[in-house]
């Protein structure tokens, strides 16, 4: 595995934990250190992820453009570092949005450049196992980071402020990291640089990348927000005090096979790899809808870790292999904008379900929109190596 992909994976570790810390508090936070209801939170959440999904396009396509990867993935790990003051300091909601939208800017401007750069360093053979790896230890960073910051919670006697300051240090590093640690690969000849949006480019895509972006847009639909495993969690009179580590346990199966997947995914049908975790989310999903019981929940949360474990992954390796290289920034900011789009039908589908039919018909949807997944994997033709310009890796559809 080359250096430059165990760099990015900690530089995500150390971001992400960074991140965690603050964004686990942080409704709290809100609720009773600034007196913000709860209109206001879903406020400032729902405006910050959609800048950051709109951004990520952006990000992408300038990186196709330059033919650079890093200068535009530090400055959104900078970005981001830089506004984890800014929350310890925040007097109101007015600084506080203003914090979380720039960190979400810095989250939008590094993700698709950061994703291209994994792809240009990992040689074909060890992409899967590359993605797998960062994906890994980015998740690790999901459950360190809330863990950090229930101790620190408990060490300063519940002061916010407190722990917002010790979250800028491993941000910080995340920063110092990325700028010492990565050397870039060359970058393509400027002759070459065309718009990377414009049809002729998008057609280049290719169906088999759209394909990818299709399946991955219902796959989301599936995969609601991780928010309805911890009411499901409450409404199995789990203490309040332990549901967060419902999350904390999902994310421990999703960080430990996310790696072994990835390597698995070298090796093997990306199609059979892809109906399996698809498989595992169906089964997931009925559990959760089909007993509401403590020691059920464990389960459901824990099949819903593994399938992100095994598809997370494996949905940006295929990405990879199905753009040409110099659009791959292009790539996986369109992918991260339909999902992202996804991503919000389905939560409030999911929340609208909850409410008017139950719990249960919540995931027995998710389920059936994993069903019609597995159906496009299975009709969709196999595709065959095409040629590309030259310095840029073949697609294909395995």
């Amino acid at each position: 595995m080359p250096s430059g992909i165990w760099v990015l994976s900690f530089v995500s570790l150390l971001m992400d934990i960074s991140s965690e810390m603050i964004h686990s508090l942080l409704p709290l936070f809100m609720v009773t250190t600034l007196g913000a209801g709860t209109i206001a939170v879903g406020i400032v959440e729902g405006l910050a992820e959609s800048l950051a999904l709109v951004v990520k396009v952006f990000s992408g396509t300038l990186s196709d453009y330059l033919g650079k990867r890093k200068g535009l993935a530090l400055f959104g790990y900078t970005l981001s570092a830089l506004t984890k003051p800014l929350f310890a300091m925040a007097p109101d909601i007015g600084i506080l949005l203003t914090a979380r939208l720039l960190d979400r800017v810095g989250k939008g401007v590094r993700g698709a450049p950061r994703d291209a750069l994994v792809a240009d360093i990992a040689p074909p053979n060890l992409r899967g196992a590359a993605f797998g790896l960062r994906q890994s230890l980015d998740t690790v960073g999901a459950f360190v980071g809330p863990l950090l910051a229930v101790g620190l919670m408990l060490l300063f006697a519940d002061d916010f402020h407190a722990v917002f300051w010790v979250a800028v240090v491993p941000g910080m590093m995340a920063v110092a990291l990325l700028l010492f640690g990565i050397q870039e690969p060359a970058s393509r000849p400027a002759a070459r640089r065309t718009n990377p949006i414009s049809r002729d480019n998008f057609a280049r895509l290719g169906p088999a990348y759209w394909w990818v972006v299709g399946i991955g847009s219902v796959f989301t639909l599936a995969r609601f927000s991780e928010a309805f495993l911890v009411l499901r969690a409450r409404q199995a009179d789990i203490p309040i005090a332990l549901i967060p580590l419902v999350m904390v346990a999902m994310n421990v199966v999703y960080a430990s096979s996310a790696y072994p997947f990835g390597k698995l995914s070298d090796r093997i049908s990306h199609r059979r790899l892809l109906m399996l975790g698809l498989s595992v989310l169906i089964a997931a999903d009925l559990v959760l809808a089909m007993n509401d019981h403590w020691s059920m929940v464990p389960t459901g949360v824990a099949l819903w870790g593994l399938h992100m474990g095994m598809t997370q992954g494996l949905l940006a390796t295929m990405v990879a292999d199905t753009a040409p290289a110099d659009l791959r920034g292009t790539a996986y900011g369109c992918f991260s904008l339909t999902g992202g789009v996804a991503m919000l039908i389905a939560s409030v589908t999911a929340g609208w379900l909850w409410d008017r039919l139950g719990a249960a018909f919540t995931f027995y949807t998710g389920a059936l929109f994993c069903v019609i997944a597995i159906i496009g994997v299975v009709l969709y033709p196999r595709t065959r190596k095409r040629s590309t310009l030259p310095g840029n890796q073949p697609s294909v559809m395995r």
